[in-house]
């Protein structure tokens, strides 16, 4: 089966994007046809689905990172800011519009807050991550791309290998030879050079 790594990500964020339109799990407050998405960006956005869009792309991205907070998605979405005639400046994406977000995907189901050893935020549920791969099976059924599994017989040779290089002994001493022994070759003279 398909999983989000094996399609284009553009397509699939698009795909993910319509799904959470259907289902309703998110939707665009009012200020957000106004909003920038972040202070490096001159204007808003101009697609009218945006909010979808990046509602998609947060989902696939906690996917492949979580447990990840809002701060390093923050930093994950921000750009360079246009400083003129002096040297760009990195700045964070905006935070609000990240927050409300995640806030909409908790209610929906898709992520939960989680603590993983000392990494804290967001992870996708088994049911956001049932969403992805079911629209990467169907993305990746549209564009005719085929999976090929490794085959079985390489992968349980590889776990042989290592169970016989774990069984084997290191040392010829362990399998009870004996170790040849260093003679120092005192015997033979070096040959002086004429």
């Amino acid at each position: 089966m398909p999983t989000i790594n094996d399609v284009p990500t553009n397509e699939l964020i698009e795909v993910v994007a319509k799904d959470l339109l259907s289902s309703g799990a998110v939707k665009a407050p009012a200020w957000a046809a106004y909003a920038k998405t972040g202070c490096h960006k001159e204007r808003a956005p101009t697609r009218k689905d945006w909010w979808e869009i990046r509602a998609a792309a947060l989902l696939r991205k906690i996917s492949l990172m979580g447990p990840i907070g809002v701060s390093k998605l923050r930093t994950i979405y921000g750009g360079k800011k246009n400083m003129g005639s002096a040297p760009e400046q990195t700045r964070k994406g905006s935070g609000a519009i990240i927050r409300h977000i995640l806030q909409q995907l908790d209610q929906a189901g898709l992520t939960r807050h989680t603590k993983v050893g000392v990494h804290c935020g967001r992870v996708v549920t088994p049911k956001g991550k049932s969403m992805l791969d079911k629209a990467a099976t169907r993305l990746a059924k549209d564009l005719k791309i085929t999976i090929k599994p490794a085959p079985a017989s390489d992968a349980e040779s590889e776990v042989m290998k290592t169970a016989e290089e774990m069984t084997t002994p290191a040392a010829p001493e362990a399998a009870g030879e004996k170790k040849p022994s260093k003679k120092k070759h005192e015997d033979k003279a070096p040959e002086a050079t004429q």
